[in-house]
């Protein structure tokens, strides 16, 4: 993944469409475009939102996650440019002053900041539902880092709009 029109999914994008507005039964071109445009190399996530997220949720996103997405939807954090802007993006973090050490804590244990490397270090676009909060002190919202360090962040919808993924009533 290093076109600058593809997108890296945090777990929340999965989970929140899941849960509420594209669900499977409800709306599953959803689903589907999400396999069409990472056969197309546009979108992708990390391996460890894979194991740390979506697998632990022992459900049926993690059924469709194990059984229809193909194993390269979830790109390897272990490569030596992804892991030395990890080591730069926690390093943001702990500089924070006013973030409560708990929050830090919290975020060098997540995912979070390795979603955030990899979009980082291959130029990709991150999808979060995270907000900017520049007076974060009890979490540490990715769109902060974000913007610290040079990741374009966008939401969804944002990104269904850039891939021009539009659902269409089944009258059928």
């Amino acid at each position: 993944m290093t076109d600058p029109e593809t997108y890296l999914l945090d777990a929340n994008v999965f989970i929140e469409a899941k849960r509420r507005y594209y669900a499977f039964d409800i709306c599953p071109g959803f689903w589907n475009s999400l396999l069409l445009h990472h056969a197309n190399g546009r979108i992708g996530s990390v391996d460890r939102v894979q194991r740390k997220e979506l697998e632990k949720g022992k459900d049926d996103l993690t059924a469709w996650a194990e059984s229809d997405m193909p194993e390269t939807f979830f790109a390897a954090t272990d490569e030596e440019d992804v892991l030395r802007w990890y080591g730069e993006v926690i390093g943001w973090v702990q500089n924070q002053a006013q973030v409560f050490p708990e929050a830090k804590t919290e975020f060098a244990g997540s995912v979070d900041g390795w979603l955030i490397a990899y979009a980082k270090a291959k130029e990709v676009i991150l999808v979060t539902h995270e907000v900017l909060a520049p007076d974060a002190r009890r979490k540490v919202p990715i769109p902060n880092v974000c913007d610290a360090i040079g990741v374009h962040c966008v939401d969804t919808f944002d990104m269904l709009r850039k891939l021009s993924i539009r659902f269409i009533l089944d009258r059928a």
